[in-house]
């Protein structure tokens, strides 16, 4: 219950980003991928959105997609950030998605 309510509260009383299915590909003895799921994970709290993350090693056809160009994240299917996360972009894409859903 508490954790409920201090991820609501986190959000200042927004309700969660819930509609957002973010993938953050990756692969092991990455730094940047490391850096990259703290931040979209310090975001993933604070916002309720979905978050897989998916070793790119793991499936050849991924290693021919991607190659060295991870971390790639993608949100609801369209990439949006390759090789790290830019913060600002980040929260800008959050923002427009509230707004978004909050006029449905």
């Amino acid at each position: 219950m508490f954790r409920t309510f201090f991820a609501w509260w986190r959000r200042g009383g927004r309700p969660p980003l819930a509609h957002l299915q973010v993938i953050l590909y990756t692969r092991r003895g990455c730094h940047l991928c490391e850096t990259a799921q703290d931040q979209i994970e310090r975001a993933r709290r604070r916002e309720g959105f979905a978050l897989q993350t998916i070793d790119v090693d793991t499936d050849p056809q991924l290693v021919a997609l991607y190659g060295e160009q991870v971390p790639v994240i993608t949100v609801n299917g369209k990439l949006r950030f390759r090789g790290g996360v830019n913060a600002v972009l980040l929260k800008r894409l959050l923002v427009a998605e509230r707004r978004r859903g909050s006029k449905s």
